[in-house]
């Protein structure tokens, strides 16, 4: 019965699926880029710690996870997983899901680090460097590469 559900609305759930995946990545492209910016405000611009400026950083910060980010994080998991379960839609003998697995958990991975990043940087703990988020900024542009060619060269 789930399983002929799912056959049933599997176009559905993929379209759902890729606007979640598209709204959580916009998250995970943006969320560094504040990092950038607060971190680099607070060290050379004139940023002061409890500032106007550095608590809308924080703000902004805070409703991009929270509001954006975590919500589109679990949608993209929870139509993923709906698609993993759909009949003749994955071939498990292939190399392409397991690549694809790994990359999610490895996304879902720098997901929970950004957070644990928007936290120490909101209490004043954070250790980074304006620099150190920009190369941070490219996991998932890395991750995304891996995810994509996986589901659509199915290797």
């Amino acid at each position: 019965m789930i399983y002929e559900f799912l056959a049933n609305s599997y176009l559905w759930t993929k379209a759902l699926h890729v606007m979640s995946v598209l709204s959580w990545m916009a998250g995970l492209f943006y969320l560094p880029r504040l990092f950038v910016y607060h971190v680099e405000g607070l060290a050379k611009a004139g940023v002061e710690r409890g500032s106007d400026m550095d608590l809308l950083f924080r703000h902004q910060e805070r409703l991009l996870m929270k509001a954006i980010m975590v919500p589109a994080m679990y949608a993209s998991w929870i139509f993923g997983l709906a698609l993993v379960f759909t009949p003749g839609i994955v071939g498990w003998t292939m190399v392409w899901p397991w690549a694809k697995g790994f990359a999610v958990l490895a996304m879902t991975g720098y997901h929970y680090w950004l957070n644990h990043q928007r936290i120490a940087l909101a209490e004043g703990r954070n250790r980074m460097s304006g620099r150190q988020y920009r190369f941070a900024n490219e996991v998932p542009t890395v991750l995304m590469i891996v995810i994509v060619l996986a589901v659509i060269l199915k290797f």
